[in-house]
């Protein structure tokens, strides 16, 4: 297994998650917050992003299923060099933005449920199952 990236929200939605780089673009223009520029720029991303990359829904349409697949996120493979080209110009609106991100980086994200070219979707590890340590008693 090669080493994966994710860039996400550095805090959690109300839900308890932390939504990916495109989620949080997305979200900040449904909120109303994008001048018309951002707003341009993001429309023309997002369709250069659909037509360019799979969404993982339409090959495994419950991969974020949150009762199959509690907690399911997407990551970038390191050696997708187009695909986290791309992602930094999103970066970039979420800075001028002010919206905090942070990127984590991992060999193992969990569990796959779904894999291409570019990118994994997981099941990120959970306690107890995937603990390595035992409780002193």
């Amino acid at each position: 297994m090669g080493e994966f990236i994710r860039y996400q929200s550095a805090v959690p939605n109300r839900r308890g998650r932390f939504p990916g780089v495109f989620a949080m673009a997305n979200g900040i223009r449904d909120a109303g917050l994008l001048g018309e520029t951002d707003l341009q720029w993001l429309q023309v991303a997002n369709a250069h992003a659909t037509a360019a990359y799979r969404d993982p829904t339409t090959v495994v349409a419950d991969c974020y299923d949150s009762e199959l697949n509690p907690g399911a996120r997407s990551w970038f493979k390191v050696e997708s060099k187009a695909l986290l080209d791309m992602t930094a110009a999103y970066l970039e609106l979420l800075d001028r933005h002010k919206i905090p991100w942070m990127e984590l980086r991992t060999r193992n994200p969990g569990r796959l449920v779904y894999e291409d070219a570019v990118q994994v979707v997981a099941v990120p590890h959970a306690y107890p199952d995937h603990w390595p340590f035992q409780t002193a008693r």
